[in-house]
C-alpha cells in the first residue's frame, strides 16, 4: 500500500493567528509519535490567518489513530475558539517527490 500525504487546511480567527501558532505546533509535530515519516506546519504570508498542516503517513489509519488520540482530540479541543469549522483532511496518493540540493558558491 502506498503511504499517504495527509493536508489540513486550518483557517483561524482575526488575532488568533499567534496563538494558534503557539499551541498547535507542538500537536503538529506529534504526528511524528505515530508514525508519520514527514510533517510541516506552514503559516500564510499574507494575512496570517491561514496554515497548513503537511504530514505523511504509511496508511490512512495511521493518520486516524494520531487524529483521534485522546492527546490530538484534546488538543483541537483546546484550541477550537480560535480557528473556523469545519476541518477538512485532504488525503493524497504520493505520485513523484523529491528534494533539491543547494550547491555552495564557488570558491573564486
Amino acid at each position: 500500500m502506498a503511504e499517504v500525504f495527509v493536508e489540513i487546511p486550518w483557517h483561524v480567527n482575526p488575532f488568533r493567528g499567534d496563538r494558534f501558532e503557539e499551541l498547535w505546533r507542538p500537536s503538529a509535530e506529534a504526528v511524528l509519535d505515530y508514525g508519520a515519516t514527514y510533517w510541516a506546519f506552514l503559516r500564510a504570508q499574507e494575512g496570517r490567518l491561514d496554515f497548513l498542516q503537511h504530514a505523511i503517513f504509511p496508511t490512512k489509519l495511521d493518520f486516524e489513530r494520531y487524529w483521534y488520540s485522546e492527546q490530538i482530540a484534546q488538543a483541537r479541543t483546546d484550541v477550537a475558539s480560535l480557528y473556523q469549522v469545519p476541518l477538512l483532511p485532504a488525503f493524497y496518493e504520493i505520485v513523484g517527490s523529491g528534494v533539491g540540493l543547494t550547491m555552495p558558491p564557488a570558491l573564486g
